[in-house]
């Protein structure tokens, strides 16, 4: 049995004012294992980028538990959350998030000079140049982002965010600034990297890019609206 890399059982999330409430998550549970692609989907306004920011401990559940890697993280404190956080989720924005002024070594590099636990220079180079090998961007390795074109900048940011080994990677719409052929390309380093091992719960709107993954769950008004869908993806299949 693939070990369990995160677990939410019954996760809600409400925002209050003294006349309502509001519910962004409702009893949520979900379950991702090591090597998952989980993708979720949903319409505008349905708890998706809630339920992203708490499954990176951006935000915190009004309830629940949440479980990532036998560590309950529901209730931790501001600097806890940040710290679990670099060491245990890599990101992938829409909007790259990366730093025109530095390098694309120091880009990639910055999640690892901000762990508690430091490590060592020769370290620190050798995880950098590995992920920059494994999205192919190893020869832009001394050039700043602004240099760079938006796939690319993707990928930069792909590496980043494979840099501490995280025990997940979050996606969030990492095709929306891109055009489809760039997108796909995007899509179709994804799947390789999870065909390699990694583990990704990817957020997206684009119903051809949601099907990709072997797990299908879709948000409704907060609540996950009906069985995940399962399936070997042909994608991964014929890669």
């Amino acid at each position: 049995m693939a070990d369990i890399k995160i677990k939410m059982e019954n996760i809600s999330k409400v925002f209050e004012t003294e006349e309502m409430e509001t519910y962004a998550l409702k009893n949520v549970s979900l379950v991702i294992s090591t090597g998952d692609y989980v993708s979720i989907s949903g319409p505008s306004g349905c708890g998706k980028s809630t339920l992203l920011s708490i499954l990176g401990l951006l935000d915190m559940p009004s309830r629940g538990e949440y479980i990532i890697e036998d560590m309950n993280v529901a209730n931790l404190s501001l600097d806890e959350a940040a710290e679990i956080r670099c060491k245990k989720i890599g990101f992938v924005f829409q909007s790259f998030n990366l730093i025109d002024d530095i390098s694309v070594f120091d880009n990639v590099a910055l999640p690892l000079r901000y762990r508690s636990d430091k490590l060592s220079v020769k370290e620190i180079e050798q995880r950098v140049k590995n992920c920059l090998d494994k999205v192919n961007m190893s020869h832009r390795i001394q050039h700043k982002p602004n240099q760079l074109s938006g796939g690319q900048q993707q990928r930069v940011a792909i590496a980043r965010a494979l840099v501490a080994d995280p025990a997940i990677l979050l996606v969030d719409e990492a095709t929306g600034n891109l055009d489809s052929t760039t997108g796909d390309q995007i899509m179709d380093l994804l799947d390789e990297l999870n065909r390699k091992g990694t583990t990704i719960c990817m957020v997206t709107h684009e119903s051809q890019y949601a099907c990709r993954a072997r797990t299908q769950l879709k948000l409704l008004d907060g609540e996950i609206s009906s069985t995940p869908i399962q399936q070997e993806s042909k994608h991964l299949l014929n890669a």
